[in-house]
């Protein structure tokens, strides 16, 4: 397993602020929401899949705020209902290159894909929003408030890729995994 990126302390104040709009009715989200279509997070998942609805590629780690998510939650999130399952070592607070080019393999493919990851998935969230394109909706859940939905627009993209910049590690490997421009 590689650590590519890694979240300092530092930056952690800067993840506090959701990038969108945040709401506890799913289905007016899901009525909302542009293609693809990616959830980062078991609740998240969970409630998209409860709502009828397929993401396009859909993060989950067993985990909900550092505490394993109850059996019901985790039996119904199907791997059965996306085509393709990956799983991916990433450790908390980091980005390893397995989550990177898991997502943009995942991206570029017309399969919808669960990426089970064994540790956190948390900042997943960051590489998906600097990675798809204008109009794609990112959910992931804002803890003991609902579910974030944003709208991925350049200005978004731009604040996510100048955050994924400042962190620790080899950025320029990040954005080559994710076949991001660097400059």
């Amino acid at each position: 397993m590689t650590v590519v990126l890694e979240l300092q302390p530092a930056l952690r104040s800067e993840l506090k602020d959701p990038f969108g709009p945040v709401s506890t009715d799913t289905a007016a989200v899901l009525a909302e929401s542009g293609e693809p279509l990616v959830t980062v997070g078991d609740i998240v998942t969970y409630h998209t899949l409860s709502a009828g609805s397929v993401p396009d590629v859909a993060f989950v780690d067993e985990r909900t705020e550092r505490a394993a998510v109850d059996e019901d939650v985790w039996a119904a999130i199907d791997p059965d209902a996306f085509d393709r399952v990956a799983t991916v070592d990433n450790p908390a607070a980091t980005l390893t290159a397995a989550v990177l080019e898991t997502f943009a393999d995942a991206l570029a493919s017309d399969e919808r894909t669960l990426v089970q990851v064994d540790g956190e998935e948390d900042l997943a969230a960051l590489p998906v929003i600097a990675t798809v394109p204008d109009g794609a909706s990112v959910l992931y859940g804002q803890p003991d408030e609902g579910v974030v939905h944003v709208t991925v627009d350049p200005d978004i993209r731009d604040r996510v890729r100048a955050l994924l910049a400042r962190m620790d590690g080899d950025t320029d490997r990040a954005f080559a995994a994710l076949g991001i421009d660097a400059n």
